[in-house]
């Protein structure tokens, strides 16, 4: 079989890292890094397997709620009092990835 060379680019550090790993394996660097891409892609490939079934039901989902005619938003209930609101409406924030302020947490503002 013929054999391809692939260049890749890393930094020092990295390399250094590699480099030391592959010599605990008992391997070069070119056979290390082939059997971790390996590895790397059975193991992704396993995972796209077993959620197969999966994803098409949310593709066959999506497609259906496409057609589907967009709900209006709820009326407030009358039964809330204005405290317990502004409660229901920070915790959906909360749920929503929005902080107190409006802003998602971790995001600049």
């Amino acid at each position: 079989m013929a054999k391809t060379r692939i260049s890749i680019s890393l930094g020092q550090d990295q390399a250094e890292r590699i480099r030391q790993h592959a010599e605990r394996a008992g391997m070069d660097v070119s056979a290390y890094l082939v059997h971790a891409a390996t590895r790397q892609m059975a193991e992704s490939d396993a995972i796209e397997e077993q959620f197969a079934e999966v994803d098409a039901l949310i593709a066959r989902a999506e497609r259906a709620a496409d057609g589907l005619p967009a709900e209006p938003a709820p009326e407030p209930t009358a039964e809330l009092t204005e405290q317990e609101r502004r409660d229901v409406e920070e915790a959906l924030g909360l749920v929503h990835g929005r902080d107190r302020r409006g802003r998602r947490p971790g995001h600049a503002a």
